[in-house]
């Protein structure tokens, strides 16, 4: 039996979030077509189902790092922000997409809330890590063929030969020109 651990993680995501998108309870926002991901993103997402995406990379690092928090998440999806010429600086991502991924994942009963010794968080559920690891498995046994690299063949052609013509000389027997006046 495959573990998360045995796969590609992010073959792992793309197919957990392909999963997700049957779910009833994970639907993304109103407002998700055109937010960004954090304050220091200049453009929403490109991809149409990016809120799928997100949701499954929280589950899956809720499985890995749980408990885990919102605050913990906002600095793992964070990222530099490009200030011109002034130096970049780290800001956090958004913590209004993650909680609301987080709260969909308790409704659909992957997560729960947990008080252990004092760290609050979410932890992965029973039926949450058996989700998980039926896609591990699915991916082990059915892997994405990967993308073969075209090499290129260039034919290089031999440089052609330039034939330099002789310069000429100047011959022995012709007098040099002298200046006027001089005889």
């Amino acid at each position: 039996m495959a573990t998360i651990y045995d796969v590609s993680q992010s073959e792992l995501v793309e197919r957990t979030a392909e999963k997700l998108k049957n779910n009833d309870k994970i639907q993304p926002p109103a407002w998700a077509s055109y937010a960004k991901t954090g304050v220091s993103k200049e453009k929403p997402p490109m991809r149409q189902d990016w809120w799928y995406i997100r949701t499954a990379a929280v589950l899956l690092k809720i499985y890995k790092k749980g408990p885990i928090g919102v605050a913990k998440l906002r600095t793992y999806y964070g990222s530099k922000k490009n200030r011109g010429v002034k130096p970049e600086h780290f800001f956090k991502g958004s913590g209004n997409i993650i909680r609301k991924a987080l709260q969909q994942l308790e409704k659909a009963g992957f997560a729960k809330q947990v008080d252990v010794k004092g760290h609050k968080g979410r932890i992965i559920t029973k039926e949450g890590k058996m989700f998980l690891e039926s896609v591990a498995v699915d991916v082990k046994a059915n892997p994405t063929p990967k993308k073969e690299k075209k090499i290129i063949e260039v034919k290089q052609e031999p440089k052609p030969q330039v034939q330099v013509a002789p310069q000429k000389r100047r011959d022995a027997s012709v007098p040099k020109q002298s200046k006027k006046g001089e005889q």
